[in-house]
């Protein structure tokens, strides 16, 4: 995880780029994918629930609120990206170093 372009300081959290892969079995954070974080979707990206469960999943891995979680761009396409309140980079590496 030395390389983190796809995670950037915020002043009132961080910016993640994420490469979603919607229709998956089963919904997890997997990795890095390029410069962007890679998360798997079970969801299919009809009526935005692919990116609900985007925002659910990351909410969960990260240990916030879903309403921590906000999807700033990319709401149509596979790179998005999402803020998260409350967090600083080193509180979202250590809480995401498991699923890399």
């Amino acid at each position: 995880m030395a390389d983190a372009s796809w995670l950037t300081p915020r002043t009132d959290g961080v910016e993640l780029v994420v490469h979603a892969c919607p229709g998956a079995k089963q919904s997890a954070v997997g990795g890095v994918h390029g410069a962007a974080l890679r998360v798997r979707l079970a969801a299919r990206p009809v009526e935005g629930a692919a990116n609900q469960e985007l925002v659910r999943i990351l909410a969960e891995a990260l240990g916030v609120s879903r309403r921590a979680v906000t999807l700033r761009s990319g709401a149509r396409g596979r790179t998005k990206r999402l803020h998260v309140a409350g967090l600083d980079v080193a509180q979202t590496r250590a809480r995401l170093g498991p699923y890399l």
